[in-house]
């Protein structure tokens, strides 16, 4: 049997892209037509995405949200370095090559998860939102991003225990959906909250009664110090956590051990590759 079946859902496939709307930030929304990727990917699994014809070195970008009926795959990404800046330049009807999905996706088991996203973090957990619709769960989402959110927030209309007075902005797809998201930043975007995702998190676990709070499970994806926040978060609670870490890639399928990170296992210390034996790891393992 194989122990990471995640490993067989890699295709190479040229995708059309349908879209690509640019937001305050240097952000980007990309969405291609990618049937393949859409029918197998998973919250949490990322693509390798070829930016441009003339640069070959690919980029690792998550995976925010998928239709398999309609095969399309959407990507948030952030132009910071030449190959994303390429990547921000290629037009509607052009044609990328992408690889993917890639990667270990979260696993969702409790009740109540608590899914914390930082700046290009994000989409993660709106992919896991969006395969939690209708289902018997209760996520929150918590979304922090220190330059404009890629979306215009609103107040929310689900009521959070817990949140802070005039904490009511939230992600309108999310909203949508009927599932209770806020945000969190630190540059005074209204209604949003002024500081930490963790913060807010806090906040809510501490409204809750304790068995309520005995169902919550946290996932996360976001920029290295938040996650060990949200790790210790985790810890002060006694919850589960599992982390996606973001990492520089070049082969993206386990073949360079170019994104290795130590890893904390039953045998002692251990070398393991983010972007197959992860990303999603485990935090307390990682921090």
């Amino acid at each position: 049997m194989n122990s990471k079946p995640h490993r067989d859902t890699i295709l190479v496939e040229d995708a059309e892209i349908l879209s690509h709307d640019a937001f305050a930030g240097e952000q980007y929304v990309l969405r291609v037509h990618a049937p393949g990727c859409a029918a197998r990917a998973l919250p949490g699994q990322f693509a390798h995405i070829t930016v441009h014809p003339q640069r070959p070195m690919r980029r690792p970008i998550s995976i925010m949200r998928v239709s398999p009926s309609e095969g399309w795959v959407d990507f948030l990404y952030k132009a910071v370095g030449e190959g994303t800046e390429l990547l921000a330049q290629r037009q509607v009807g052009e044609s990328l090559n992408l690889m993917g999905p890639i990667g270990r996706p979260f696993e969702v088991k409790e009740k109540r998860p608590l899914l914390i996203g930082g700046g290009v973090g994000m989409p993660p957990m709106i992919c896991i939102a969006e395969a939690l619709r209708g289902s018997e769960q209760q996520p929150l989402v918590i979304l922090g991003s220190e330059v404009p959110f890629p979306f215009d927030a609103r107040p929310s209309q689900i009521l959070v225990p817990g949140m802070p007075e005039g904490v009511i902005g939230a992600m309108p797809l999310l909203e949508d959906w009927h599932i209770a998201s806020r945000l969190a930043s630190l540059q005074g975007y209204p209604g949003c909250h002024e500081g930490y995702v963790t913060d807010l998190a806090r906040c809510w676990l501490d409204a809750l009664d304790t068995t309520a709070r005995s169902e919550v499970g946290i996932y996360a994806c976001g920029p290295h110090p938040m996650l060990e926040a949200v790790v210790n978060l985790a810890r002060d609670y006694d919850l589960p956590v599992q982390v996606s870490l973001e990492e520089f890639m070049a082969c993206a399928v386990g073949g360079c051990a170019g994104c290795v990170v130590e890893v904390s296992t039953d045998a002692g210390p251990a070398m393991q590759r983010v972007c197959v034996d992860g990303p999603v790891f485990d935090g307390y393992r990682v921090f």
